[in-house]
């Protein structure tokens, strides 16, 4: 039998392009262990199926589903089948908080739920396959259209049947999603967070360039993502640090700094909060960890129909 071929982060992957839209259609390879981003992941499965170990759940798509979950958790495509197509993109929170979608979905998506729909049709496949072309054509009218078509072809989810699927404890009890008001704010924030988080920048700083009290974005920004002004500029500047260590030549030191943290003991303490080991360690372990075992699908927490 032939050895396994694993998928390998690399310097110029989605892990270290957060605050760029990242669109693909390919044949994917399993992965070793867990990555993350600071992106909402969209996946249409073409043909065949794959399955995913969440952060809190497990869950397979099939041919002709699409679904989308939140990329800043730790997750991995763990088990696919051999004619395995997927497309799809990652959308940095600055498009993703555009959306108009249900008021809770928003919400439990940044909590760790997934959303799945099987509402699909051939157009689908064809339309995925385009938006791919189109981002990568260098053509920046194009990559723009690929972005508003993509975005109102995830927004008519809401009108067909979708599940939600279960994710970490209490991602059922989300915060309520974003109102016509908040919206812009959250997308302002993004957008300065985006251009700046490799600097020293605060919550002064972030609501200064939203044009609203500190308090304020503060308050908005954790009731629509449940995460604080912190976590998320700590987590887009881990996710440019994941892809820094897959290149030896580079010192954890260094990786520390150029993504932004002050110190090594603070980057070291929020990497481990998020992956559960040193970074060190993540370096080592992303080359040698064994396959993980399939697990079963996820069960819903909620559905419209």
């Amino acid at each position: 039998m032939a050895e396994r071929v694993y998928y390998e982060p690399e310097a110029n992957g989605v892990e270290r392009l957060p605050t760029e839209l990242h669109m693909f259609h390919s044949s994917p390879l399993v992965m070793r262990a867990p990555h993350w981003h600071a992106q909402v992941e969209v996946n249409y499965i073409v043909r065949g199926w794959a399955s995913y170990r969440m952060s809190g759940h497990s869950v397979q798509f099939s041919a002709g589903e699409m679904a989308l979950f939140w990329g800043g958790l730790p997750h991995f495509l763990h088990e696919r089948s051999d004619d395995l197509i997927y497309a799809g993109g990652h959308l940095p929170l600055v498009h993703f908080f555009r959306l108009r979608l249900p008021q809770d979905v928003q919400s439990k998506l940044m909590g760790g739920a997934t959303l799945v729909t099987r509402a699909t049709d051939a157009s689908d496949a064809l339309n995925f396959a385009r938006w791919n072309d189109y981002a990568r054509s260098g053509d920046p009218m194009k990559a723009g259209m690929a972005v508003d078509e993509l975005l109102l072809r995830i927004e008519r989810v809401r009108f067909d049947p979708y599940e939600l699927l279960l994710g970490p404890a209490g991602v059922a009890c989300a915060v309520e999603g974003l109102d016509h008001h908040s919206s812009p704010i959250v997308v302002r924030i993004c957008e300065f967070i985006a251009e700046n988080f490799r600097e020293e920048i605060d919550s002064t700083d972030i609501a200064s360039a939203a044009a609203v009290h500190p308090k304020y974005a503060m308050n908005v920004f954790k009731k629509s993502t449940g995460m604080t002004l912190n976590d998320y500029v700590n987590l887009m500047r881990l996710s440019y640090a994941q892809a820094m260590l897959m290149l030896d030549e580079i010192n954890v030191l260094q990786v520390a700094m150029d993504s932004g943290f002050g110190s090594l003991s603070a980057f070291n303490k929020s990497f481990r909060r998020i992956s559960g080991m040193s970074p060190s360690d993540f370096r080592r372990d992303v080359r040698v960890r064994p396959h993980a075992p399939i697990l079963v699908r996820a069960h819903a927490v909620g559905s419209i129909n």
